[in-house]
């Protein structure tokens, strides 16, 4: 069990990394939306990101729902930081 624990505490130590370097593209989609005057919600590409995470997790081997539920609340925290940092600036 001891081992097993740490192969997981590695693994959610990638994930965390991974989703910071995705956060940083988020940063950068800021300003491309600020310099396009595009807004920080388009429906449609939220959809396609869902969806593409669906497939990616039915493809692993994954519930596609569970994927769905943590791409949909990580795609809101981006969208808020979005809307935050456009906002303001």
């Amino acid at each position: 069990m001891a081992e097993l624990r740490v192969q997981i505490d590695h693994l959610d130590r990638a994930l965390v990394q991974m989703l910071a370097q995705r956060a940083g593209y988020i940063d950068r989609a800021i300003a491309l939306k600020q310099q396009n005057g595009w807004p920080a919600r388009i429906p449609e590409r939220v959809e396609e990101v869902v969806m593409n995470a669906r497939a990616a997790a039915e493809g692993q081997g994954l519930d596609p729902a569970l994927a769905e539920d943590l791409w949909r609340q990580l795609v809101e925290w981006s969208i808020a930081r979005e809307s935050r940092v456009i906002r303001e600036e």
